[in-house]
């Protein structure tokens, strides 16, 4: 799946092919190129960046200097490739474009997580992600210590405000689960997002889910959500959760934050291929 969706990648960057480099680089010239950190952040993307650079040409020899997850400081070399010229010179945006952004999730997660030093909530990721980018940037998140939340719709079941209103309330909601995961025999686990502690009571009284969301709560009534609870479920804090104002609600005991920012808000670390 990642190959397809590099080629993806390189069929939409170089067409019918890459002029700039065929106009003035003799077919047969080589040459070494360096990658190398402008600024300090959390490397990743580095095997994905090898793939490009061998679907360009299988030919070109790639090292890593450094592993995903490691940290790097400006002016760190943390990539060396050498071959063809021309392969390295199509090769290099593509392979930037990946490892920049991915470097760039890992980083910001990798802070979020520091801010959490010393309590048990642990940092989720969320569906906000760019699309066919999904796994890589899960997989960044994962590299930057936070926690993958569900892949997509189909590993976990998500009852979500408008589900609920559809479904006609969150009893409704969470008895029509059961019944289709008894009649489609599958195992998945149930989230369910409450607005208000008045829902939050009813689906205490219901029972019937396996973690509950905690949806734009401020710390005051999440903290009161989390006494309700009382460990009966696993508990979720989402919506509008900031880093100044993470640790805040990770003191309310809360078991995990969500932050769709993680993977939709990022700036990009500053690599660059240099020869």
């Amino acid at each position: 799946m990642i190959d397809e969706l590099i080629r993806m990648a390189l069929r939409e960057d170089v067409g019918d092919g890459d002029h700039s480099t065929l106009a003035c680089i003799p077919p047969q010239a080589q040459g070494t190129a360096r990658m190398v950190a402008k600024q300090d952040g959390v490397i990743c993307g580095m095997e994905v960046g090898e793939k490009v650079f061998h679907l360009v040409d299988p030919a070109l020899q790639v090292e890593a200097l450094v592993k995903d997850g490691d940290t790097v400081h400006k002016g760190d070399e943390v990539m060396r490739v050498t071959g063809s010229s021309a392969s390295i010179l199509t090769a290099e945006r593509t392979v930037l474009n990946y490892m920049q952004r991915l470097s760039g999730v890992a980083t910001q997660t990798r802070h979020m997580v520091s801010l959490l030093e010393g309590l048990s909530t642990q940092l989720l990721d969320t569906r906000k992600t760019t699309p066919n980018m999904r796994l890589l940037e899960k997989y960044a998140v994962h590299c930057g210590g936070g926690t993958n939340h569900r892949i997509g719709l189909y590993d976990m079941i998500m009852l979500k405000d408008n589900h609920i209103d559809f479904a006609g309330g969150i009893e409704a909601a969470i008895d029509r689960t059961h019944d289709y995961l008894t009649r489609t025999g599958r195992q998945l686990r149930i989230e369910i997002e409450v607005r208000s502690l008045d829902e939050l009571d009813r689906v205490l009284q219901h029972g019937g889910v396996d973690r509950i969301m905690l949806d734009n709560f401020d710390i005051p009534t999440l903290r009161e959500a989390v006494r309700r609870i009382d460990h009966r479920y696993e508990t979720e804090a989402s919506g509008g959760i900031t880093e100044e104002t993470l640790r805040s609600y990770a003191e309310t005991g809360v078991d995990f934050i969500s932050v769709g920012a993680l993977t939709h808000h990022i700036k990009s670390l500053d690599l660059s291929l240099v020869v």
